[in-house]
């Protein structure tokens, strides 16, 4: 694959920075939109309140949303030994439908990550539970190698529940591991924003934590237009790049869904396009290649779209992003489908031409993250400016911390 030097060689010591411990917001602010908001707008650093955004973003502005849901994802089994295992479920295996899988009744399989693994051979892990007065067993097996994880099967001994219930009484929010405590009860409503609906995610896109009903209704008032699209958050997002070169760092990958509405609403937008968090930007770049891929005749399953690492780096000819999208419409109205189901393991960094979004909503990110280089191939360099500017009036950084705003006009 053809990937150019300059991207290749990008060098992920570059992208650092000094975050002290005090300054990771360990707890959301007792109001969501009562976080500050650092905007950035062509070279302009300037500091707000987010329930001010309205008044920020640019005139006929749509705002895109990532609806993803966080899913109980960790589960607590103790063997007669008294040893605990934790199993924190990552993608569904079987069915490998999100949708399908948590209304399995008996049994379903997923891909996970298994903590004290030494101490699980091959013996089955019960966990009793109740939901509503009833109990039940919930019942784990541990099937084979997947990755570096494992095919973990659950099955469960009353059929009147699905899995999605099933899981909602048996697991524990899975916050980031960097706010080195266990999840609390305050997690259940404030590590999920107010608009999630699709079930799926491991973690939670935290752009979108900063919104309340107050803050819409703004928009709303504003003439601001917002879209909803689905991309399931994977714990790849927390994985530090370990490789000193960008090259030889494999990027995670994350399932995402696109509603044939959501396309028919973007086609027709004439002002700028806001994605709210990485994962929508994510998608949004996503959804472009998935177009160019039909555009150049590749043969495209509903269930098995992919976009790949470095598609954004490739000698690809020129293609419009109306010409894209429509692609992508005559697709599913070719197939009778109101929605597509893909995956991408997409990596923006600096040297990428944003194709699709035009601003962005953000939170303080790692260092030597991912979601940091992705931050760069927007700002550039500025990201030390905005982020010194951060760490010296007070931000809160990281998941529960506060936001920023990036704007080009």
């Amino acid at each position: 694959m053809d990937i150019p030097v300059a991207i290749k060689n990008i060098s992920i010591n570059d992208y650092n920075y000094d975050l002290p411990d005090e300054r990771v917001a360990k707890y959301p602010l007792d109001k969501r939109d009562a976080s500050k908001l650092l905007q950035w707008h062509n070279g302009i650093i300037s500091d707000h309140i987010f329930n001010e955004l309205p008044n920020l973003l640019p005139p006929n502005s749509k705002l895109i949303f990532n609806n993803t849901k966080v899913i109980r994802a960790r589960l607590h089994f103790r063997k007669a030994t008294g040893s605990l295992i934790e199993i924190f479920v990552l993608d569904p295996a079987e069915p490998s439908d999100y949708a399908l899988n948590f209304q399995q009744t008996q049994k379903c399989s997923w891909k996970c990550i298994v903590g004290n693994l030494k101490k699980w051979k091959s013996d089955d892990l019960q966990l009793k539970l109740n939901i509503n007065n009833t109990a039940f067993t919930l019942t784990a097996s541990n099937k084979s190698a997947s990755g570096n994880g494992r095919i973990i099967e659950f099955s469960w001994d009353n059929p009147t529940f699905t899995f999605s219930e099933v899981l909602e009484a048996a697991g524990k929010i899975p916050i980031p591991p960097y706010l080195h405590r266990e999840s609390e009860t305050i997690d259940l409503t404030r590590y999920q924003t107010v608009f999630s609906k699709i079930k799926g995610s491991v973690a939670a896109p935290t752009a979108g934590l900063h919104f309340t009903d107050e803050v819409f209704q703004a928009l709303q008032q504003k003439g601001i237009t917002c879209s909803e699209l689905t991309l399931h958050v994977g714990a790849g997002t927390f994985q530090p790049v370990k490789a000193e070169k960008i090259d030889g760092h494999e990027m995670h990958t994350e399932h995402f869904i696109i509603e044939k509405q959501f396309i028919e609403d973007l086609l027709p937008h004439k002002g700028p396009i806001i994605a709210v968090g990485t994962t929508s930007i994510r998608t949004l770049e996503s959804l472009y290649y998935l177009g160019v891929k039909i555009l150049n005749n590749e043969n495209i399953n509903n269930n098995e779209a992919t976009i790949g690492q470095w598609v954004g780096y490739q000698n690809i000819a020129k293609v419009d992003k109306t010409e894209a999208l429509n692609a992508v419409l005559a697709f599913m109205n070719n197939k009778q489908i109101n929605s597509i189901n893909a995956s991408t393991q997409i990596i923006i960094v600096p040297g990428y031409e944003f194709k699709i979004t035009n601003g962005m909503l953000t939170n303080f990110h790692q260092p030597q993250s991912t979601l940091l280089l992705l931050i760069s191939a927007f700002l550039g360099k500025n990201w030390k400016e905005v982020y010194k500017h951060a760490l010296e009036n007070n931000y809160r950084f990281l998941s529960y911390g506060d936001s920023n705003l990036y704007l080009k006009s």
